[in-house]
């Protein structure tokens, strides 16, 4: 059973299940429903966008090959609207498509037929990450930049950057340790979660493109600062103390960061 205080310390998690298998619908729903879970489910793309219009979800879980609308359409589509996780359950074995969906849209990725013990172990691990996640908020963090990480874009210098859903975590991490050190190692797991290939290289190149969008001078950021030996920290400008605000309600349409594949690995940052 799903046990320990949600994030409001009274509902348990919400979770959306979208296939166009009836049975394993009904069979998935059931087994998470006894693990203490509030489940939804939709047949299509179509009626999960309907879903969402009635609640956002804690976490979606979706297969790629669906009628009408695909997965990957459907993950696009509710990524340009807000971070929601996401969990692919899909038939599709090549790595080179869990990889694409890894970087581009889903927080993690299990091949059908799944093994409900590992699939609710991940689901558990991914839940666990959202705990670091900021409020719906902005964060000023100097003149020069905002972050608006519910969205996925940065204001800096006047103007909007979109980040990718990995770079999106990896500042979700930071964020919720504003000024304190966050190891390579925790970067690592939010950023990549279970990819066996997975190196601390990949940080440093994600950590690397992020301060060419965000900082004045990549060489010599002022928010993203190296600990060396250990990670990163995320800090306000120098003699500006970072503002965590309310957001305004309406989120107006984002157009979902480019996909960007697999850093090759380079030197630390």
């Amino acid at each position: 059973m799903f046990s320990g205080a949600w994030r409001d310390g009274s509902r348990p998690p919400r979770i959306l299940l979208v296939d166009d298998d009836p049975n394993l619908l009904v069979l998935l729903a059931g087994q998470l429903r006894n693990d203490g879970f509030e489940i939804q489910t939709a047949r299509d793309g179509h009626e999960a966008l309907r879903r969402l219009e009635g609640g956002w979800p804690d976490l979606l879980i979706l297969d790629m090959m669906m009628p009408r609308m695909d997965g990957l359409t459907l993950a696009r589509e509710i990524k340009a609207r807000a971070d929601l996780p996401i969990i692919v359950l899909s038939a599709i074995e090549t790595a080179d498509s869990k990889a694409d969906l890894l970087e581009e849209v889903a927080e993690d990725y299990i091949t059908k037929p799944y093994h409900y013990p590992e699939l609710r172990a991940r689901i558990g691990r991914v839940l666990r990450r959202l705990r670091d996640r900021v409020p719906r908020r902005e964060l000023l963090l100097g003149p020069e930049l905002t972050l608006e990480l519910h969205r996925r874009t940065a204001t800096v210098r006047g103007e909007t950057v979109h980040l990718t859903p990995t770079e999106s975590r990896l500042l979700y991490a930071l964020a919720a340790n504003l000024g304190q050190s966050v190891t390579t190692e925790t970067l690592l797991d939010r950023g990549w979660g279970d990819a066996e290939d997975a190196d601390p290289s990949y940080v440093w190149v994600t950590m690397r493109r992020l301060r060419q969008k965000i900082e004045r001078d990549a060489d010599h950021p002022v928010h993203l600062v190296t600990v060396r030996g250990l990670g990163y920290r995320l800090v306000g400008a120098e003699g500006h103390e970072p503002i965590d605000r309310e957001a305004p309600d309406h989120d107006p349409p984002v157009r979902p960061a480019t996909s960007n594949p697999r850093p090759e690995p380079e030197g630390a940052a």
